[in-house]
């Protein structure tokens, strides 16, 4: 099935009308959910507008207790970058230096006793950042030496290296960024900004500041990361409740590392870099093979092999950056063997007769039913996911209520939704091909040209009233023979 297979315009309509009804439908149970078990029970309901769920605690840390340490420290790199451009553009390497210098205030007098005064608790900041600043320096020596490795001719320098791990806007909140990409970056020559390239940076920092004020306030009203740790409450909830808290807390997981990227990004824009780009959101994907990044070792992602190598080391990898706890071994092998076994199905549905029944399908019939086995994947991702973004008895609780308690009607209802939800994604998906790659335009066709009549062949009749003669009658042709013999 080609992605531009299109289904018609009221079965989409349809699609989004049931999506956006039960959306809304899950989110009620919540907000009144949290109204009742979240809210001071002296006071009226909306004095709950005064409280925040306050569960994730990288959350808080990064936008409410340190938040003026990173305002301090980002803005300073900003405008000391901005005036070593302008007075010195061959001397960007000083914002290295800048960087080091801020890096300093967060360990050195007075500037230690200053910067606590933004908090009202204890001053936490140095021994949360010296693990996160830690694993990231880590990460970046191992892409130095890698590269370093390769250079044929000559080595990088000791400043290079410190050029790449202390540049400030990455430093305590990634993303990584290669040393390949970022040396060439950095060291090109500061070029002029495209048209209107100011006014797209200027528009990804409101979009990013307005996503944490919407998290912030929706935070005030659902208490999707509070509830599914209150197992007791988890148990008189509705089935609807429950799958729509597992559903919204992946889609809060990608909302926060997209703010948490774009803010980074936006910065490192500023600086004329080209970081990478953020992960993509539950709400467009239906597969294991776009939640993850392991394309070097997994290739073109066909050969069974190598998926399962490139797999094995990225959550090796993930494994000792999270930790070897159980629920990291345990999210890691479930991941790992859903894209596994996503790759074995899909290779079992290419072989004969699965691939003729689907080549004697419409394109629009083989993608609805695509869309039926993608539904089951879709939750397949969100079982295994929500083991480390909360915790394994909620997962239980989930899957319960999702394939016994709630069988069949809320495993129908749910998968049904689902279904809605997987065709509006590839509806984008396509939309989006057809932008990429139009289909190309056949041409007009050519305008007849008009044939002279062909005239009717003259018999002796036509001849003889034409010209008033008579024709003379046509003789029998002879043919010679030899004379016979005497």
């Amino acid at each position: 099935m080609g992605i531009k297979a299109a289904l018609p315009r009221y079965e989409l309509y349809l699609y989004n009308a049931v999506l956006a009804v039960a959306m809304l439908w899950s989110a009620s149970w919540i907000l009144e959910v949290s109204a009742e078990h979240y809210s001071p029970s002296s006071v009226p309901v909306p004095v709950v507008l005064f409280r925040q769920d306050t569960a994730d605690l990288e959350w808080v840390m990064w936008f409410s207790t340190f938040r003026e340490h990173i305002l301090f420290a980002l803005s300073g790199h900003v405008l000391f970058a901005k005036i070593c451009s302008m007075l010195a553009p061959q001397l960007r390497w000083l914002c290295f230096a800048s960087g080091l210098c801020t890096l300093a205030t967060f360990k050195c007098e007075p500037f230690v006793t200053w910067q606590a005064g933004f908090v009202e608790e204890d001053f936490n900041l140095r021994h949360i950042l010296f693990y996160g600043g830690c694993g990231f320096t880590v990460m970046r020596c191992v892409s130095f030496a890698l590269e370093n490795c390769e250079r044929r001719e000559g080595s990088y320098s000791f400043l290079d290296l410190l050029q790449y791990n202390f540049y400030l806007p990455h430093f305590y909140f990634g993303p990584i960024m290669t040393f390949d990409k970022f040396h060439v970056q950095v060291n090109r020559s500061v070029e002029s900004r495209k048209e209107g390239e100011m006014w797209n940076i200027g528009l990804h920092g409101l979009l990013h500041l307005g996503g944490i004020l919407l998290v912030d306030v929706l935070f005030h009203f659902l208490y999707i990361l509070s509830i599914p740790t209150d197992m007791k409450l988890l148990k008189h909830l509705s089935d609807w409740a429950v799958v729509g808290l597992a559903y919204t807390n992946l889609v809060y997981d990608w909302v926060k590392a997209a703010i948490m990227f774009g803010v980074i990004n936006t910065v490192s824009r500023l600086d004329h870099l080209d970081p990478p780009k953020p992960p993509k959101c539950i709400t467009t994907l239906y597969v294991f093979a776009e939640t993850y990044v392991y394309d070097h070792l997994g290739g073109n992602h066909v050969d069974a092999l190598k998926e399962l190598v490139a797999t094995l080391c990225t959550f090796g990898v993930t494994i000792l950056w999270l930790g070897p706890c159980p629920v990291v071994l345990l999210w890691a092998s479930l991941n790992c063997l859903g894209l596994n076994l996503e790759l074995w199905t899909a290779k079992l549905f290419s072989t004969e007769p699965l691939a003729s029944f689907e080549m004697a399908m419409s394109e629009a019939m083989s993608r609805r039913i695509r869309a039926i086995f993608n539904s089951f994947n879709f939750w397949t991702i969100v079982l295994y996911n929500i083991v480390a973004l909360n915790s394994v008895d909620f997962a239980k609780v989930v899957a319960k209520r999702l394939l016994l308690k709630g069988f069949p009607f809320t495993t129908l209802a749910v998968m049904f939704v689902t279904y809605c939800l997987v065709q509006v994604i590839k509806e984008r998906e396509r939309r989006q091909a057809l932008l990429d790659d139009p289909d190309p335009i056949p041409p007009p066709p050519a305008p007849a040209t008009p044939t002279p009549p062909t005239p009717a062949p003259r018999t002796s009749a036509t001849l003889s009233a034409v010209t008033g003669r008579p024709t003379p009658a046509t003789q029998p042709i002879v043919v010679p023979t030899k004379k016979k013999a005497e």
